[in-house]
């Protein structure tokens, strides 16, 4: 690739997938920069939802926390967590939840607790937070993550939020009606479920890469869809929104590190 970073690719492939009258639950990190770059491009009117209460926040930096100050002073009103939840999410209000994943398996199942052993872990992640109800109550669900073997792995070691189960009608049969995970992008590739099996199918290749290199990175045999195509390369607005967004971070945390 030139250009551009595998990482810029994944952030703007992520933001296109966004619409001008989506309401938006929004993750911390890639997540959040992929839903302020469509605000800032081509989804003006974008409602972003942080899980602090924000509502229709529209931030000049990257938070660093969903506590950061920057949400709240630029919403359009800041509810209680217990309204957040309860009214906006369960209510059905929210049309798409934008989350990370510490480990994801191949029926979009997400993993942000441990590593190992829950009672004797090798890792203790930062947990669930609100990301369980993010992903049983919003509409759809939009996934973003580094590909890598310890990410993308055959099966999670703890089931924080729930995609697909085991795939099929699994989230119909537990009562779901919601769509669960309907889009993974990674920093290779575009990934959807098959319509039947619910197992993520890589759609689109980013520009530069192959089949391989997905695969290399990648814990389970990888399917690929039939139409494979390539992913648009990011246009000059895109990219300048993106390093003018990360540049104005940096310098308001004072060089803290925003994914």
């Amino acid at each position: 690739m030139t250009g551009f970073t595998s990482d810029e690719m994944m952030t703007i492939a992520a933001a296109r997938a966004l619409k001008n009258d989506d309401v938006c639950f929004v993750g911390i990190g890639a997540p959040s920069a992929a839903c302020n770059v469509a605000r800032l491009t081509h989804a003006p009117d974008i409602t972003l939802i942080y899980e602090s209460g924000t509502i229709g926040t529209a931030p000049e930096v990257l938070p660093l926390s969903i506590g950061d100050g920057e949400l709240c002073e630029t919403a359009v009103t800041t509810v209680s967590v217990p309204e957040m939840f309860r009214y906006w999410l369960q209510g059905g209000r929210i049309s798409v939840g934008f989350l990370g994943a510490a480990q994801l398996d191949r029926f979009g199942n997400i993993n942000t607790t441990v590593i190992g052993d829950y009672h004797q872990p090798k890792v203790r992640l930062p947990g669930g937070g609100g990301a369980p109800e993010i992903a049983s109550s919003c509409g759809e669900i939009f996934i973003t993550m580094k590909q890598s073997k310890r990410g993308l792995v055959d099966k999670i070691d703890f089931f924080t939020s729930f995609g697909h189960g085991e795939g099929g009608h699994a989230r119909e049969r537990l009562g779901l009606r919601t769509k669960g995970p309907t889009l993974l992008i990674t920093d290779l590739a575009i990934w959807k479920p098959d319509p039947e099996t619910k197992e993520f199918t890589v759609t689109s290749l980013h520009p530069g890469v192959t089949r391989e290199a997905v695969q290399e990175t990648c814990g389970w045999q990888v399917r690929f869809a039939a139409g494979l195509t390539e992913t648009p390369a990011p246009t000059a607005l895109e990219l300048d929104t993106l390093r003018a967004l990360k540049a104005r971070t940096a310098a308001a945390h004072g060089g803290q590190e925003v994914a």
